[in-house]
């Protein structure tokens, strides 16, 4: 996959700011266990008065009962039927590790500057927006960093009806967001009414989140949700996804004045980081700061995660190559390689930062999603609405060959879409560089004969297209179209950048994109699939799939809550779509690689057990640490121009592929 390519989330679940009182907040603090952090002496470390601090009570609001969430309500939970997530020693590691300290920044270079910067509604739904909200906003629960266990976020407990139509959800009364208000039942409910707003511009919320009834306010701290219809996702996303906004700021506005509100803007969040409007310099640089206020920072499952004070973005538009070379001059502290990259892993190791050992080069095998990247199809517009004109294209598409010569043998095929995980259909038949296959499919198709420049026409039209794509990717689609233009197909390249790509997709202004998609751990298909999303513009159902038998699957799925079940459901919707060819799958990375200033800190497993190649540059943010230690020493190191102890070699990873092994 390639970072230049356009990257859509698929509605992923995994997935500021002023009132009273001013406060001074340290760029370097104490840990969140309260252990002096006296030897952490970084250069960058400054004390700014950054934003004015809540002076909300703590605790529970001492008018509510504890039968109704109020405090006390941790001691008679059980009895009323919730249930909740209390960390062990057996699983504490996931969460963070106990040597994190808090303080410090983690600098990283991104391809694309957001479309928007809004949590939610039109243009939100890229990675790069991933990357922010995921940490500026919360949900009520989240998953468990190893496994598909729901844990507490905003919300303390909850419970799901014996017929898993009605979800309870007690919010935890110490939860704040950053302009000061706790977070109650009326913003779960002010949130949900935004999502169903048409006018938001993302039909795909009103899909997901109209098969729930109005969320009730049982009492300020404990919200009930009903389900319309059964679905096992139906818990997943209202707990997991729904990303919970201040009822304050978004409960008098329509889903048009939301979008007019917040664009290069953002509405207050309840997660640790906070984007402050003056951090904000569209294109070139976006800076998320810590709240040193994070209402949950000294929580069991949050006081080992968001240790840096700063995350910075720098933004260098479809220039891998700067990119690169400002991360071997220290002003990046991670990259990650893709494809168009690949040669620069493999060659450049004489550089000094490397010989040195103040780089490290990591490739890490997790059990996440690895997501697809390739070409698509918009099947509503001739010539891709014959399925033979699909085929050939398919059949054309010299994947061998590129991998050989491009990608040094780093990258593997696949005809899944569902890479890496169990939901992938192992009897799905192998796209073999066919030029033969092709051109009989294309005479079957009436593209029988060529014009004088030997393109194939039919009826007087040629068969031709343009493709939008970024100067980075070039090299990887010239042998494409050559093998195209053989076969007698005119694909023109025409260079453009990213965002205006994203508006003419989502318009459905294109006949081919390139694309890039990151996966899911658990499969929702019908944000993309569903037929009742085929002629609408702005969701993910991009090429227009209809397909009634994928609509009959997608239902079943929906409604049955057994495991093996469900994967064999996504099998067959994976074979159905591999046979109806709406796209051409290319190849994935062996292993996440990455290359690191060798200043931090992490965990033994380095990424989430789900961790994916397209959020990368999140993890850092929830699991790494300044290492005071290793910083003290890189500086010496890089003032002396010495090497630093360590391995050379690229480390390999398998931390989660070994406990699978032993499990």
């Amino acid at each position: 996959m390639v970072n230049s390519m356009v990257y859509k989330s698929r509605l992923n679940f995994l997935l500021l700011a002023l009132v009273c009182g001013i406060v001074v907040l340290p760029a370097c603090r104490e840990k969140k266990t309260g252990t002096d952090n006296k030897n952490f002496n970084h250069p960058d470390c400054k004390n700014t008065s950054l934003w004015k601090k809540y002076d909300t009570p703590p605790g529970a609001d001492p008018s509510v009962p504890d039968s109704l969430g109020g405090n006390g309500f941790e001691k008679i939970a059980e009895g009323m039927g919730f249930m909740t997530h209390t960390v062990t020693d057996e699983d504490r590691k996931y969460f963070g590790d106990s040597r994190a300290i808090t303080g410090g920044e983690f600098k990283s270079i991104l391809s694309q500057f957001p479309a928007s910067l809004r949590p939610e509604g039109e243009n939100s739904s890229s990675v790069y927006n991933q990357m922010i909200k995921a940490v500026v906003y919360e949900t009520l629960l989240e998953q468990h960093p190893a496994d598909n266990r729901d844990v507490p976020a905003l919300a303390t407990h909850w419970k799901i009806s014996p017929d898993k139509m009605t979800y309870t959800f007690r919010i935890d009364p110490e939860a704040r967001f950053s302009n000061g208000n706790p977070v109650t039942s009326e913003d779960v409910i002010a949130t949900w009414k935004l999502y169903m707003d048409e006018s938001i511009g993302e039909p795909s919320l009103q899909l997901v989140y109209g098969k729930y009834e109005q969320p009730i306010a049982l009492s300020k701290y404990i919200v009930q949700i009903k389900s319309k219809v059964l679905n096992f996702r139906n818990f997943i996303y209202i707990a997991r996804a729904m990303l919970i906004l201040s009822e304050k700021e978004i409960g008098r506005l329509t889903g048009k004045e939301f979008l007019d509100k917040y664009n290069y803007n953002m509405p207050s969040g309840s997660g640790e980081y906070i984007v402050l409007q003056k951090d904000i310099k569209e294109g070139v640089k976006l800076v998320m700061t810590r709240r040193d206020d994070y209402w949950a920072k000294d929580k069991d499952l949050k006081k080992y995660a968001g240790n840096f004070d700063k995350y910075v973005y720098e933004y260098i538009i479809d220039n891998p190559t700067l990119e690169y070379e400002k991360f071997k001059k220290g002003e990046s502290d991670v990259f990650k390689f893709t494809m168009v990259s690949t040669e620069k892993w493999i060659k450049d190791t004489d550089y000094d930062a490397l010989k040195n050992s103040w780089v490290k080069k990591l490739r890490v095998f997790t059990d996440g999603p690895m997501g697809t990247a390739g070409y698509a199809f918009n099947m509503r517009k001739p010539p891709f609405d014959d399925i033979r004109v699909r085929k050939a294209m398919a059949h054309l598409l010299p994947r061998k060959q590129i991998i050989e010569s491009f990608l040094y043998n780093e990258y593997e095929e696949y005809d899944t879409h569902y890479p890496n995980t169990v939901w992938a259909n192992p009897n799905n038949s192998y796209t073999a560089f066919d030029p033969e296959l092709a051109s009989k499919y294309l005479d079957e198709a009436g593209w029988n004969q060529r014009d004088k420049e030997g393109i194939r026409i039919k009826n007087g039209s040629r068969l031709g297209f343009s493709l939008a794509i970024q100067k980075q990717i070039e090299r990887f689609v010239l042998p494409y179209q050559q093998e195209l233009k053989k076969a007698g197909i005119d694909m023109q390249l025409k260079m453009e950048d990213w965002s205006t790509t994203i508006r003419n997709i989502d318009e459905r202004n294109f006949h081919v994109f390139a694309f890039g998609y990151s996966g899911l751990s658990i499969p929702n298909p019908e944000t993309s699939l569903n037929s009742v999303l085929a002629d609408k513009k702005n969701n993910n159902n991009i090429q227009g799939v209809k397909n009634i038998r994928i609509d009959q699957l997608l239902n079943i799925y929906d409604t049955t809550f057994d495991a093996k079940q469900q994967v064999n459901i996504i099998r067959e919707i994976d074979s159905i779509t591999h046979s109806i060819c709406y796209d051409v799958m290319q190849w994935n990375p062996r292993g996440i690689r990455f290359a690191y200033w060798d200043k931090f800190g992490m965990p033994e497993f380095v990424l989430p057990r789900l961790g994916s190649i397209s959020y990368l540059e999140t993890y850092p943010q929830n699991f790494w640490w300044y290492d005071i230690e290793k910083t003290n020493k890189l500086v010496e190191a890089k003032k002396a121009k010495k090497p630093i102890d360590g391995p050379k070699e690229i480390q390999i990873v398998k931390f989660w592929k070994d406990i699978k092994k032993s499990s």
